[in-house]
């Protein structure tokens, strides 16, 4: 049996705590590596043959592993089994919040997902109508997962999330049916709901997934409908005292016709990087962008999404050079000036282009974005382009639900990833 392992300087795990530690380090690894044999994890480990049989035991007892295969056909015997990590033991449900829709995901333990439903959200929809479209959507995504009891549900939405009751709070801009549906998922669900700022998942998303793999210090600067920022600072996903932090829509930049306020951002960066904003600029360099003609057009949904009429004129600018060229400099020297202010402050040395637009404009805008920053700063920052867009709030729902669900169920002593990084 191994010796109880050291957890601080100068003290030692108890017996039981050793296990819960080993047993959590030994599920990371079948998630993060696949089906194992026993000896494999020995190895990867670093545990006795003895230890590792018992863990092995143990979690075949709780239900979180199983035997899925052997490791050869030439092999036979308990040292030929692969485990894996029963995928079913929880069912996770994700939704990303949108103005004029909801996207559910319900995924596994491992975080597949299993099934998916948006739906569409009218304008002229009453807040219970919404809300009722909405579990329905929820419902008809859990049929079809055989999923009836989901574990955990993580919500991503715009605004404010308070830190310490984990709700919506100073939203006064943001649809009501938000608040309401939140409020209905945790009255009608007997589970964990998390509410979790949309661009903070994003963030999640493009660091396990995508652009951000191998940052621990970045900052997501999420260009949609609006804009907003995320701030990972050495691992940890910062919110602020009021969980405000990365409104940069609300940031004073110069090119604006007045400053925004207390109420309102439109005299902030987002009245110079929002969808509505940038469409008029397509329009001054000649674009043909439908989406152009003004704020009410450009905040309006497209027949089959939720995304950013601006979305579509970045990424043709994108294609056809030219004209898109000159227009995608100066959209570029827009983003710099809130890219510059963040640098300034955080000193991040990562920023990546998140949201429909900023993946929509890949490389080259990001590029662009990159040449202007460096003569706005002297601070050394890589500017990417996001990889996963509009579908990073729901992707870092599901993780977020999948994280707090791993916690509970193995064990909190072990290391990992907390829900609420």
């Amino acid at each position: 049996m191994d010796a109880p392992r050291t957890v601080a300087a100068g003290r030692t795990a108890s017996p039981t705590t050793a296990r819960l530690i080993n047993d959590r380090l030994a599920l990371q690894l079948l998630q993060s590596e696949g089906a194992l044999t026993a000896g494999q994890l020995k190895t990867l480990t670093g545990l006795s043959r003895p230890t590792v049989a018992d863990l092995v035991e143990r979690l075949q007892e709780a239900g979180l592993i199983t035997v899925v295969g052997e490791s050869g056909a030439q092999r036979r015997g308990p040292n030929a089994r692969l485990y894996g990590i029963v995928a079913d033991r929880a069912h996770l449900v994700g939704l990303d919040l949108r103005t004029h829709s909801v996207t559910v995901a319900v995924a596994d333990l491992l975080g597949e997902v299993r099934a998916e439903r948006t739906v569409p959200i009218g304008p002229d929809d009453t807040p219970g109508a919404a809300v009722a479209a909405a579990l329905a959507g929820l419902d008809k995504a859990l049929a079809a997962a055989g999923a009836p009891h989901p574990h955990t549900i993580a919500v991503g939405a715009p605004g404010l999330v308070d830190p310490a009751t984990g709700r919506l709070g100073g939203t006064d801009w943001i649809p009501s049916w938000h608040v309401a549906l939140a409020g209905e998922l945790r009255a009608r669900r007997a589970v964990p709901v998390l509410l979790e700022n949309e661009v903070n998942l994003a963030a999640i998303a493009e660091q396990r997934d995508g652009a951000a793999r191998d940052h621990d210090t970045f900052v997501l600067l999420w260009l949609g409908h609006g804009t907003g920022a995320a701030v990972v600072l050495d691992g940890m996903l910062r919110r602020g005292a009021s969980g405000g932090t990365g409104e940069i829509g609300f940031l004073p930049v110069p090119g604006t016709a007045a400053l925004p306020s207390a109420s309102g951002c439109d005299g902030g960066f987002h009245s110079l990087a929002g969808s509505a904003a940038i469409c008029a600029l397509a329009a001054q360099h000649g674009l043909p962008a439908e989406a152009g003609a003004g704020p009410a057009a450009a905040d309006a949904p497209s027949p089959d999404t939720d995304a950013p009429p601006a979305e579509a004129v970045v990424r043709a600018a994108v294609a056809v050079g030219g004209a898109g060229a000159a227009f995608l400099d100066a959209l570029a020297a827009r983003i710099a000036l809130g890219v510059a202010a963040v640098c300034a402050v955080l000193d991040p040395g990562c920023v990546v282009l998140g949201g429909e637009i900023g993946s929509g404009g890949g490389e080259e805008l990001a590029g662009r974005v990159a040449g202007h920053l460096a003569r706005l700063s002297p601070l050394r920052t890589d500017v990417r382009a996001g990889a996963l867009g509009g579908r990073a709030v729901l992707r870092g729902a599901v993780l977020a639900a999948r994280d707090a669900a791993q916690n509970e169920l193995f064990g909190a002593a072990g290391p990992g990833v907390s829900s609420r990084p």
